[in-house]
């Protein structure tokens, strides 16, 4: 009887190993406007659906940092779902006033750009599963504008 039940846990196991699970792609944070006053930054999230049904978004979080400092963070929470079988595009926007930017001048330096961990979280809604989290990490850097750019 034990060698059943371990059997059967085993082919269950090996089921769900391989149903295609959703997954999601971050692009590069990048300045998408500058103002005299801010810096607006933008970054892509991408998330494919795998499944013949609409596969509801519920959330995405995100959390900008540089050396250990917050830069920005929020929940997009009105975000439309991934059509059946495709991938959707949904922009994470931010805007940073130049005042902050000062305060990271010290990790600035001479080459005018600013190293960065990007957390970003997306929630979708499984069918029998549940609410399933895809957590994505980005590091890079962000060349800032010189004045003359921005004027």
């Amino acid at each position: 009887m034990a060698g059943l039940i371990n059997d059967a846990k085993e082919w269950v196991a090996d089921e769900i190993a391989d149903i295609p699970k959703p997954s999601a792609d971050l692009t590069d944070v990048h300045i998408k406007h500058a103002t005299t006053s801010a810096v607006q930054l933008k970054s892509d999230v991408t998330v494919t659906n795998p499944y013949d049904h609409e596969l509801p978004l519920l959330e995405i979080t995100y959390l900008l940092r540089s050396n250990d400092k917050e830069i920005a963070s929020g929940t997009l929470s009105d975000v439309a779902g991934v059509a059946a079988s495709a991938a959707t595009v949904t922009e994470v926007m931010s805007e940073v006033s130049y005042d902050f930017l000062i305060n990271l001048m010290k990790e600035i330096g001479s080459d005018w750009d600013i190293d960065y961990d990007f957390d970003v979280g997306v929630k979708v809604n499984l069918p029998v599963v549940g609410e399933f989290n895809i957590p994505l990490h980005k590091k890079g850097c962000i060349k800032l504008p010189t004045l003359s750019e921005l004027l």
